[in-house]
């Protein structure tokens, strides 16, 4: 085979010249807080958000089902005009006043919000249930939490016409999402923080809810949704990020065959993943990390820790280092859950 002429490492070498011109700035908390400002509405700039249409949500709930120990509600809201996103309500039983709130996007390979919502009355939604531990909506809502569990765009009751099919469930439509949306300044990541925002709006409305004590956990594309929403909205009060917490040039530029939604154009010169969950700070945050996962790359958890370490310096700007804490532990690509809901458990029952 004669060698191929590939540009990797003209992008590589470019990404070191022009990466992280925001970057953090921790100097003083005043320094910190005007940085977070400055790269927050860069940020929203970036993932396209002013370019999305507010829509009355509209809510309507079509169906409850009694579960072991809680029930589940489906509700559509809208969240642009003649855009709706489904979700799942999962309630506890034994409620006896209102409790805090937990959003629980979903990754990929999960078919939407089936299996966080543990709805494995498919074969191949139960076995990635087990694959990943991936009902992690369930191990929420059995722990007391009002669980909500949405349809990202794309994924389950949201997918478009390339994927539709039923055989298709565990499939996405990110690559549409992106194409039809990135010439007209959209992104994939900036219409899910989009629709997680008027998630949020509409859980404060629940009368099971105490409405300033909301959550965000998320796998995978889930950890990505829950990076995203928490950096921009300060109602999310204690994050989970669990498999979605490496840095941009070993698992996105490298790693370049991982999905469009991970892609937001201009990004790369701005910030890393540890300068965005900057932006949480002070607010309570778990990253949680496998140390055989292969989405960190080829340097594996080392790609992981180097950007907590960026986003502790935020951390410790504040004076509240012990609000962000990591779980690395061996095993692949899945939800751990041995630290999040004691980490729920301190930071919003408190």
């Amino acid at each position: 085979m004669t060698p191929l002429f590939q540009t990797e490492a003209y992008f590589r070498a470019r990404f070191r010249a022009n990466a992280r011109q925001l970057a953090v700035q921790a100097g003083s908390l005043v320094e910190l807080q005007a940085w977070q400002s400055t790269l927050r509405s860069k940020v929203r700039e970036l993932l396209g958000l002013p370019n999305l249409i507010p829509a009355a949500p509209n809510p309507r709930s079509t169906e409850t089902v009694q579960c072991d120990g809680y029930r589940r509600e489906r509700v559509e809201i809208d969240t642009e005009p003649g855009v709706t996103m489904p979700f799942y309500v999962l309630i506890p039983d034994d409620l006896s006043g209102p409790v805090p709130g937990v959003l629980a996007p979903h990754g990929h390979s999960s078919g939407g919000k089936l299996a966080v919502a543990g709805i494995g009355d498919l074969p191949v939604v139960r076995q990635t249930i087990e694959q990943h531990n991936y009902d992690y909506g369930v191990q929420a809502v059995r722990r007391g939490y009002v669980v909500f569990c949405p349809d990202a765009r794309g994924f389950g009751e949201r997918r478009e016409w390339l994927y539709a099919q039923p055989e298709q469930i565990l499939d996405s439509s990110c690559r549409q999402l992106a194409h039809m949306g990135i010439p007209l300044g959209l992104t994939v990541a900036g219409m899910w923080t989009w629709d997680l925002m008027a998630l949020l709006d509409y859980a404060q409305t629940r009368p099971e809810v105490v409405g300033q004590k909301l959550g965000c956990i998320g796998l995978s594309g889930g950890g990505l949704q829950t990076l995203w929403l928490a950096a921009l909205d300060e109602r999310v009060q204690c994050a989970v990020i669990s498999g979605y917490f490496y840095g941009a040039e070993d698992s996105l530029l490298h790693l370049a065959g991982n999905c469009d939604c991970n892609y937001v154009p201009h990004l790369w010169e701005q910030a890393d993943v540890g300068d965005v969950a900057a932006l949480i700070a002070p607010r309570p945050l778990l990253i949680e990390a496998a140390r055989q996962d292969p989405l960190n790359g080829p340097r594996g958890i080392i790609n992981v820790t180097e950007q907590v370490a960026i986003t502790q310096r935020a951390y410790a700007c504040f004076g509240v280092g012990e609000r962000l804490t990591t779980d690395y532990f061996d095993g692949g690509h899945v939800w751990h859950g041995t630290l999040a809901f004691d980490w729920l458990e301190r930071w919003l029952r408190h």
